[in-house]
């Protein structure tokens, strides 16, 4: 974000993307080297960054959270992502699944779920995505049935974020067996530490090793009826209701990836020589470096913009998409460009700028890939 943008901030904007900086910078950024070269989950890290309120900023202050906006958020999000991305998509899945528990839990739900989630002490998981349902998300085939006073699942889930640390999780699955017949999904609160939810694999990945992602299986899994979140057949319309803040904050992870690298280009370029000067005095370099922080700039403004609208209530699924879509897009291509600013050095691991490129590919992958969120956009187009 270039720094004229600071003065379109509110003066609480400023001092939580300060804050953000300060600890993902300190903390974070300190140990993300290490923990992608281990797949080492940052347990350190969660509990210095949720003893600051950046777990529970979706949680409003009476359940222990820090209540704060969207923007708010997708600014300390964005932070983050520059210091590891995938720290910051712990961040984002934990905070989004909060989230869903506060706009649509009852009473009993929040007060025993909500602190905890907010201070860290419980990480969330969301099973939604199965091996056959990833952008076709009415394809799911993971059953709920009624026995007395709980449900009992059956599914398989697939590229679960947090699903094998996970101390809560939230499930999709079709309740079946009922008088008007199979209904549609339902989210369910389940407990990753009673029988029946099994980590079946957890992933190998080209990037974001620290965020783990597991394949879980739900075998007879007992959950009381307490734990349906909403009304039964609710749960697709709640998912569906919950991407376009989550393809924004992906977009702000994308702009803090690609801000990283622009930002180690930039440093690199000014600090390598080549025929007696800096390469950045190289019109070729200077053009290319120009090119990024152009993309890097646009997409944290249209990411900003389309926070707002969110945060505003004014309905933004093609904003989200256009955010995401774009921010997702130009976060590959400037990574990449800071790889060849570095020449032969972007390739090794000495320098971040390779993980930086690892970290950004799958921005245009999940919550909907780059062909999903054009469709999205092309029907927004349409209806005119």
């Amino acid at each position: 974000m270039s720094e004229a943008s600071t003065v379109l901030l509110s003066e609480q904007e400023v001092m939580i993307r300060d804050a953000a900086r300060k600890v993902a910078q300190e903390v974070v950024a300190a140990t993300a080297a290490a923990r992608d070269r281990t797949s080492a989950w940052p347990t350190s890290e969660l509990k210095a960054v949720g003893e600051l309120g950046f777990l529970g900023m979706h949680v409003p202050e009476e359940y222990g959270g820090s209540g704060a906006t969207f923007p708010e958020y997708c600014l300390a999000i964005e932070e983050f992502a520059a210091a590891d991305a995938g720290f910051a998509t712990i961040l984002h899945v934990h905070n989004g699944l909060a989230g869903a528990v506060v706009h649509g839990g009852n009473e009993a739900q929040k007060r025993k779920y909500l602190p905890d989630m907010a201070s860290g002490k419980t990480i969330v998981a969301g099973l939604l995505t199965e091996p056959q349902a990833g952008s076709d998300t009415a394809a799911f085939r993971t059953t709920a049935r009624r026995e007395g006073d709980h449900y009992v699942l059956n599914g398989s889930k697939q590229f679960i974020s947090n699903g094998n640390e996970a101390g809560v999780g939230l499930a999709l699955a079709a309740v079946t067996e009922t008088p008007e017949g199979t209904k549609g999904p339902s989210l369910f609160i389940v407990d990753p530490r009673t029988p029946g939810y099994n980590v079946t694999r957890i992933e190998e990945k080209l990037g974001r090793r620290s965020a783990h992602v597991a394949a879980i299986q739900l075998d007879d899994h007992r959950v009381s009826t307490e734990n349906l979140l909403g009304e039964e057949g609710g749960g697709y319309k709640r998912v569906m209701g919950m991407l376009s803040e989550g393809r924004i904050g992906i977009a702000a992870v994308a702009c803090g990836v690609a801000r990283a690298a622009l930002e180690a280009a930039v440093k690199y370029a000014r600090e390598r020589e080549a025929y007696g000067a800096p390469i950045i005095k190289l019109q070729g370099v200077a053009f290319d470096l120009a090119d990024m922080a152009t993309q890097v700039d646009v997409a944290f403004q249209y990411m900003l913009f389309a926070a707002r609208l969110q945060a505003a209530g004014v309905p933004c699924a093609k904003e989200a998409s256009m955010a995401k879509l774009f921010a997702s897009e130009i976060a590959e291509k400037v990574c990449s460009g800071a790889i060849q600013i570095h020449g032969g050095y972007g390739y090794l691991t000495d320098f971040p700028v390779e993980r930086f490129y690892r970290d950004a590919r799958v921005t245009r992958i999940y919550e909907g890939t780059s062909h999903i969120q054009k469709v999205i956009i092309a029907r927004s187009l349409g209806s005119r």
